[in-house]
């Protein structure tokens, strides 16, 4: 069986050999494929078509694509947590370095000067620039993921004193952070006690302005707010109330909007955090797997609407469900299995929120009980999306 994928933006080609030759990259011009990897583009206005089981995108954040939807619909949806952390986290010390120096500024009011006397003019204007050292002072980390775990880590190294925050960190994340970084289980501590603060959580109901009027009421003067995670995490009328006070000293962000642009003590990137030649093949590689294991086998690995589910396929064949997360359905599921009289070799069975995701293993010969079976769970209450999936 030949899978067809239909790509968005420009994915690495070297990472899109994940997928191997049971897949068809069609670009953009699949009408009705059963994956997509994208990395930008926007799904929002997208009637996705009926056959599409899947879509991976090639970073982190998924703010580009309607979640519920993709669910309601039986689309897997994963990204590739951790595949551009090494990008992010050394763009964001960056521009530590930078706004503690405002490399940015020297470099613009050097290019202004003119004359046989530069080297002049270079000595007698650059204690404007003098700046500081960030060894010494204090950094908070809201969010310790993937990125945000390297950076503290990192920032450590260079002599800063960190406070971490995250209240969901994972125990594995947390084995890899440095015991120097100060956990702390209270926004407010970072906010009152830190020179500069980075961001690096997703954007949701709870996190949106996470930085505020009220977040800024609570810092000290000089503050570098950086934000290589979402925009729409700092409220940017507090902000310029922020900047106007002396609370704010520099925003570096690395999302740029209209009201952001040209603005004293902002620096806008256009989206380039995670922009490495590195990143782009290892978030192109890591797509490539998990929609490669998807699609062979079933299994699930680093999706943002499913549960991870991994079982070693022995059986004959194998039936995957989605469907919604209702009492007694697993059950019904064997029940189903046993009025065809076919044994069930391995079931597992994960939930998320209002669904559910099951790999039903079946020790059976008989091709046309297991099309009947698929054929009665396609008729089902409650079972949104089947597949049947051969050794």
């Amino acid at each position: 069986m030949v899978y067809s994928v239909k790509t968005f933006n420009n994915i690495n080609q070297i990472g899109l050999k994940e997928l191997g030759n049971k897949f068809q990259i069609d670009g953009d011009k699949a009408d009705n494929p059963d994956a997509y990897i994208i990395r930008s583009q926007n799904l929002h206005d997208v009637d996705f078509p009926s056959n599409l089981k899947a879509i991976a995108r090639a970073g982190a954040g998924t703010n580009n694509i309607p979640i519920d939807q993709a669910t309601e619909a039986g689309i897997v949806v994963f990204n590739t947590p951790g595949a551009n952390a090494n990008a992010v986290k050394e763009a964001v010390l960056a521009s530590i370095l930078m706004s503690a120096r405002d490399y940015i500024g020297a470099n613009a009011w050097v290019n202004t000067l003119t004359g046989d006397d530069v080297p002049k003019q270079v000595e007698a204007g650059k204690k404007q620039f003098a700046g500081t050292e960030v060894s010494k002072k204090t950094l908070g980390v809201i969010g310790l993921g993937a990125i945000g775990g390297r950076i503290a880590n990192y920032a450590q190294r260079l002599g800063m004193e960190v406070y971490g925050y995250d209240p969901y960190v994972s125990i594995d994340t947390a084995w890899n952070i440095s015991h120097h970084v100060k956990r702390v289980d209270d926004l407010k501590v970072i906010f009152e006690n830190c020179d500069y603060i980075t961001i690096h959580v997703p954007l949701t109901d709870q996190t949106r302005h996470t930085f505020d009027s009220a977040a800024f009421a609570q810092m000290k003067k000089d503050t570098v707010i950086i934000n290589f995670a979402r925009g729409e995490l700092v409220d940017n009328a507090a902000l310029f109330d922020a900047i106007e006070a002396g609370v704010v000293k520099r925003y570096f962000t690395d999302f740029g909007t209209e009201e952001l642009l040209n603005k004293d003590k902002i620096t806008v990137f256009p989206h380039v955090g995670g922009s490495t030649e590195e990143a782009e093949l290892n978030c192109a590689i890591m797509a490539g797997k998990e929609i490669r294991q998807f699609m062979e086998t079933g299994e699930i690995t680093n999706s943002v609407n499913f549960p991870n589910v991994h079982q070693a396929l022995t059986a004959p064949y194998r039936i995957t469900l989605i469907n919604k997360n209702v009492p007694n359905i697993v059950a019904k599921i064997s029940t189903a299995v046993s009025d065809l009289g076919i044994n069930i070799d391995n079931i597992i069975n994960r939930s998320k929120g209002d669904f559910a995701y099951t790999l039903l293993d079946l020790d059976e010969s008989d091709k046309d009980k297991i099309d009947q079976l698929v054929t009665n769970f396609e008729n089902s209450d409650n079972i949104v999306r089947v597949r049947l999936i051969t050794k």
